[in-house]
């Protein structure tokens, strides 16, 4: 499973950057291999490529949702295919001439791929055979047009792709060793569809998606952000630095706190030890995650009513309790969950909780050693502070 998921996340890279791979099939369906490429990535120079190579038919997977956008009509109401392949009516660019040329098929596809055209800027028929993909995707149908469309998915660019089957020298489909030798060739990178529907169930178990991953430089270091998302549509950020220690790399937990990390609050040290972590980690390599516990879990609506609290003499402990919450509601299961998908699994933690020490080593993570996060004491959190030590056991 684990390797599947690494495939995956390989191929997807060389997608995003404009290359073509090789996705074939179980040996119990067409048992053929496709070139696959991102129709928002697409050129002419990659879809001349894909024509000489492949020499199949070329097509472009689309989601369901996109085809009804664009008036785009199953090429017949009789669908009698073996597999059920959905193809739509043929269209080309509205710009097109002849509509063939690798130049502008390439147009065709990267405009099927932009959210922003509509039917009018198609005409049919054309050269471009848009393909259906199920909603369900992979969960309903193992075939190229679903693991294409999945691919984009994946990728975090509109779900459009294109597809080309690949003919052996004699005409025949190739397969097997012909696909090893064609990807060593080439320099394709090759997937299966059971490295993509392995990949889809491990995201299914965890219950978070994984979404894409950006270059992001920042003032403290250059990082790689990465989206997953929970069941529950929450967003869980994960920032690894750019040089990311292969041993014991540092690993900083942080929930995420509006006031202190976007205003500035003085009323805590959040902001102080998001700002003095990313430095560290930028600097000795490692992670952070970013979760959506607002206020020690409660919700920044919930907080800012704490904070009335605190302001009339309750400390943040007392305040939560009086407003029928627990004093900390967060949770590190779902930090654990993104860390085991990427493979950090034994770290250094940063941090001054005890709590989340344990929490983190309950769910299977290997926390080394706690490297202590100090950002100092100012007189506006000092009772905050003072909080934190005697209520909540922090080691400060």
């Amino acid at each position: 499973m684990t390797n599947s998921v690494e495939k995956v996340k390989k191929a997807v890279e060389q997608l995003k950057k404009g290359q073509l791979i090789i996705l074939s099939d179980d040996q119990n369906r067409e048992h053929e291999g496709d070139l696959v490429g991102l129709g928002s990535f697409v050129t002419a120079e990659t879809i001349n490529k894909a024509l000489s190579i492949g020499r199949g038919v070329l097509a472009v997977p689309i989601t369901k949702s996109r085809a009804t956008e664009l008036g785009l009509k199953q090429m017949t109401e009789n669908n009698s295919e073996k597999f059920g392949t959905k193809f739509t009516i043929s269209v080309d660019y509205v710009s097109s001439t002849t509509g063939v040329s690798a130049y502008e098929r390439a147009t065709t596809i990267k405009n099927l791929a932009n959210l922003s055209t509509t039917a009018v800027d198609f005409e049919s028929p054309g050269h471009i055979f848009p393909l259906v993909a199920e909603d369900d995707g992979l969960l309903v149908r193992q075939g190229h047009t679903e693991g294409a469309v999945e691919l984009a998915k994946i990728a975090g660019v509109p779900p459009v792709a294109y597809i080309i089957e690949i003919l052996s020298e004699d005409g025949n489909m190739a397969r097997g060793k012909e696909l090893v030798d064609l990807s060593k060739k080439y320099h394709f990178f090759q997937l299966t569809m059971q490295d993509l529907i392995n990949y889809r169930n491990a995201q299914l178990e965890s219950g978070i998606d994984e979404g894409p991953t950006v270059h992001l430089p920042t003032k403290y270091g250059d990082f790689y952000l990465t989206e997953f998302q929970t069941d529950e549509k929450e967003t869980i950020l994960l920032m690894k630095s750019d040089q990311l220690s292969d041993d014991l790399p540092l690993l900083r937990v942080h929930s995420a706190c509006a006031t202190g990390d976007l205003f500035g609050s003085k009323r805590c040290e959040c902001g102080s030890q998001l700002k003095t972590a990313l430095e560290t980690i930028a600097k000795q390599g490692g992670a952070l995650i970013y979760l959506p516990q607002e206020g020690r879990g409660i919700g920044l609506h919930e907080k800012l009513k704490s904070y009335v609290l605190q302001e009339n003499n309750f400390d943040t402990y007392d305040a939560n309790i009086h407003l029928g919450h627990l004093p900390d509601e967060r949770n590190y299961a779902q930090a654990a969950t993104v860390l085991k998908a990427v493979g950090l699994t034994k770290v250094r933690l940063l941090t001054n909780n005890p709590d989340k020490v344990q929490s983190l080593l309950d769910e299977g993570i290997e926390v080394v050693d706690r490297v202590p996060l100090i950002t100092g004491i100012t007189d506006t959190n000092k009772q905050y502070m003072q909080t934190k030590k005697n209520k909540f056991n922090h080691l400060l």
